[in-house]
């Protein structure tokens, strides 16, 4: 199993470019359920449309603002969710006592992926290699 971290999600979205190529290239060969985001993607990623939406003060910005915002809740209509689950919780709270100096959203991100095995697809190898145990590539290279 792949977790798709939130950068990885956004280029699936919005990008056109040889790192998204390649990154689809890659998910293709895998059977689509073992294709999986997390909940604390989803959170980071629709915290900002709303933003963006808020943010929006002409119809002209609303309407292009609703616009990537439905097309981002197409995104998620199409992946698998998996959630921030009791046993992640119980390892996101060990990481931190172990004083892994990484965001909170990440740790959470990279405690989802432990929990399940899975490999983590990230840009933020910098920052997830600091977290031991957790299986991380960056399928855009």
């Amino acid at each position: 199993m792949v977790v798709l971290d939130t950068d990885h999600v956004s280029l699936l979205e919005w990008v056109t470019s040889a790192e998204r190529d390649r990154l689809v290239g890659r998910l293709e060969q895998l059977p689509e359920d073992e294709i999986v985001t997390s909940i604390v993607t989803y959170e980071e990623q629709t915290r900002g449309w709303l933003a963006k939406v808020a943010r929006a003060r002409t119809l002209a910005e609303q309407v292009k603002a609703y616009e990537k915002l439905s097309n981002h809740l197409e995104t998620y209509r199409n992946l698998t969710v998996v959630d921030f689950e009791e046993q992640a919780a119980i390892q996101f709270e060990a990481l931190r006592r172990a004083r892994v100096r990484i965001g909170t959203m990440d740790l959470k991100i990279a405690a989802i992926a432990i929990v399940r095995n899975a490999t983590l697809l990230s840009r933020n190898l910098a920052d997830f290699h600091k977290v031991p145990q957790l299986k991380v590539e960056d399928w855009t290279r």
